[in-house]
């Protein structure tokens, strides 16, 4: 995205000291960004092609994705990273946004059992704390090779409940081949694409001497991915048609105040939210709703983005995030998109927008182990078979995408 674009984006609603720091510098390389951070932690970088897809992870920062490019060091850097963080070398209160593509969560956020709260507090940004474990913790790599990084991180957490949990992480990122892309997704891009593409293979085990039981409160596995947000942005959210009575609601969007209809728009089996960084908000699907994808489109850049992650079938229980306390504590959902925007206060954290995948509800014996895999594609080439990809993939056309607002 050019300089000037991302400028007259964020003119509207962010604060000059906000609208600076995003508006100094153009796009930036994948290059540039792997040298940028390398200047303030270590790096490792999947992909030997020169001119191939390459992602950039670190150690430092719970082992996420930071960025990502489907043409090598000179391709464009899809991750949003957050620059002035890192280089002040500092930590913040409430949440260290660094950025990345694919970041290691753990939920619930609200409610009895939440772990972003300490007991009796309100359910405000004032007391809302991530925890250093998936905030500030470096996690240790494992094992490592051209293609893949595992990282292990031993946790403890007590929730909003009193509840302490005693966990091990580990997590796996890989780099997709060619024939990994078409058998995930059942289709092949074009000639004419550049695809980038790889998977965060997630779990937990109880290490404690306890069960995890629902009275007490359960942990999930949540994976955000965090990107570039513009005026053209629009996230994409297929969902399972029927009525309400039968399988819920169809989206949840009251986590920040309900989303304005200019903002979300929903039709028969498909929903599309804004991802311009202009307007805190978020919606949620349920998993009775849910389908095992979910995507982006910047039509600025021609940039498509596909998340597909693990379902298992037939299970509901899933956390709840709702910053309230709750009467059903295991009813939450399975997919997030997160649209960043002022606070109250006018500072940002952003901007950016965030696509947002859980695992079930943990309920674990000692020794078991609960896994979620999230992977994130990105395609950007000619717009003909880019829009043939979200045909397929997505259910509408780049053309339904882009005009989704303007009825």
């Amino acid at each position: 995205m050019s300089t000037s674009r991302m400028c007259r984006a964020l003119l509207p609603a962010l604060m000059v000291t906000v609208m600076n720091a995003a508006c100094s510098s153009p796009q930036r390389t994948f290059k540039q960004d792997v040298d940028f951070i390398a200047q303030h932690q270590e790096v490792v970088v999947l992909g030997t092609r020169p001119d191939g897809p390459r992602v950039l992870v670190v150690p430092a920062y719970q082992g996420r994705v930071m960025t990502s490019s489907a043409a090598g060091d000179d391709g464009d850097s899809f991750g949003w990273i957050n620059y002035e963080l890192i280089a002040s070398g500092k930590l913040q209160p409430h949440i260290n946004p660094f950025g990345g593509e694919d970041r290691f969560w753990i939920g619930p956020e609200g409610g009895q059992f939440s772990v972003f709260f300490e007991p009796g507090e309100p359910f405000d940004f004032e007391h809302w704390q991530t925890p250093a474990l998936i905030d500030s913790e470096p996690y240790a790599i494992a094992r490592r090779d051209d293609q893949s990084v595992t990282f292990e991180h031993t946790g403890r957490l007590t929730n909003y409940s009193g509840t302490t949990f005693d966990f091990q992480i580990k997590r796996t990122i890989a780099l997709l081949d060619e024939q990994s892309i078409s058998r995930h997704l059942g289709c092949a891009p074009g000639d004419g694409v550049r695809v980038v593409a790889y998977e965060s293979r997630n779990s937990i085990t109880n290490t404690g001497s306890t069960p995890w039981t629902r009275d007490r409160g359960l942990l999930s596995i949540w994976i955000l991915g965090m990107f570039k947000p513009s005026p053209h942005t629009t996230v994409v959210i297929p969902f399972e048609p029927g009525p309400e009575e039968q399988l819920g609601p169809v989206v949840n969007d009251r986590y920040f105040g309900k989303v304005p209809p200019e903002r979300l728009v929903v039709r028969d089996g498909v929903l599309f939210f804004k991802g311009d960084g202009r307007y805190r908000s978020k919606i949620g699907i349920a998993p009775q709703r849910a389908k095992p994808i979910l995507g982006s489109y910047n039509a600025d850049d021609h940039v498509l983005t596909i998340v597909q992650y693990s379902l298992p079938a037939g299970v509901i229980d899933y956390v709840n995030s709702m910053w309230e306390l709750q009467d059903q504590p295991y009813r939450g959902d399975v997919v997030n998109s997160y649209n960043d925007g002022p606070l109250a206060d006018g500072s940002q954290l952003g901007p950016f927008y965030e696509l947002e995948t859980s695992s079930p509800a943990a309920a674990l014996a000692p020794g078991e182990t609960i896994s979620h895999v999230h992977r994130t594609f990105h395609f950007q080439g000619d717009e003909q078979q880019l829009d043939q990809l979200a045909r397929t993939l997505l259910g509408v056309s780049l053309e339904e995408i882009e005009r989704a607002f303007e009825d």
